[in-house]
């Protein structure tokens, strides 16, 4: 059994070190007001990201920021998606 002490204990490794992890990015708020703008809809039309998320804490994200991932793609190169922060779905 997992106490919870333990499971909110922060990792001892950089997520971002990892292959398969995809740049994340904190954006300022002026900056998400702009993303938000561009694609015409409010935060809660993007996919939920728990603050509980390892990248999301990482990055010290917290309820109602918006997050930039930034994917690599191998047609595209770089592919960005938007999530929004949320405590629980």
């Amino acid at each position: 059994m997992v106490k919870k002490q333990d499971k909110e204990k922060e990792p001892s490794y950089d997520v971002f070190q990892h292959d398969l992890v995809p740049k994340h990015i904190l954006l300022k708020p002026d900056e998400a007001k702009a993303a938000l703008e561009h694609y015409h809809i409010r935060p809660f039309q993007l996919p939920y990201v728990k603050v509980s998320d390892p990248a999301a804490r990482a990055i010290g994200a917290k309820p109602g920021d918006i997050i930039k991932v930034i994917r690599k793609s191998v047609t595209a190169g770089e592919s960005d998606f938007f999530r929004y922060v949320v405590e629980e779905f």
